[in-house]
């Protein structure tokens, strides 16, 4: 037995694997004292996103297919990256991989639990400004489709909807509000 707040674990077994997830089975007593059953996905990766901006405050956005919701989504730079490692250099690879920019400043803006009550994936969000450009190096099992846009025109996509990746959303508002605040540094 082992205490998770007020829940009690009874039994823990991973009920199956990949390179990316795990997820557990656990045998638990939830806090009302009711035996259950609770399914934990562990991340085995850090997510990362990042929105590059330049001196005229345009921003880059990719588009992929996402098998999981069977549809095409226009999203920040984003990735995995290693748990153990800075997550800024993370960043720095996904931004260099998906639309071929290094950038000069980095500032991290935003850290989120993405799906808190399912799974520990944990999110750490940039803005990189300082921008130098160069040719894309996508990993080889990704389709991408860049796009330079201004980043009101990406604050106005998120508003209509027609942005829901969950990261982007979040850090596309999360931008937003600094600059509203005067708080976007170069």
């Amino acid at each position: 037995m082992k205490k998770r707040g007020p829940w009690t674990t009874l039994s823990e077994r991973i009920a199956y694997e990949t390179p990316w997830i795990s997820v557990s089975h656990h045998e638990v007593i939830d806090p009302g004292g009711t035996h259950g059953v609770y399914g934990v996905i562990h991340f085995k990766s850090l997510a990362v996103g990042v929105i590059p901006l330049d001196e005229e405050m345009n921003t880059w956005i990719v588009g992929q297919y996402r098998y999981p919701m069977e549809a095409y989504s226009w999203e920040m730079p984003e990735g995995g990256g290693d748990r153990n490692a800075p997550a800024v250099e993370s960043a720095k690879r996904e931004l260099r991989e998906e639309v071929g920019i290094e950038a000069e400043h980095w500032t991290e803006i935003l850290q989120m639990d993405l799906s808190n009550s399912a799974s520990d994936e944990k999110a750490v969000i940039f803005v990189a400004r300082g921008l130098t450009f160069h040719a894309p190096e996508p990993d080889h099992d990704e389709e991408l489709e860049q796009r330079k846009l201004p980043f009101m025109e990406l604050y106005e996509m998120v508003q209509r909807g027609e942005v829901r990746d969950s990261l982007t959303v979040a850090a596309v508002l999360k931008v937003r509000l600094m600059m509203f605040d005067g708080k976007l540094g170069a």
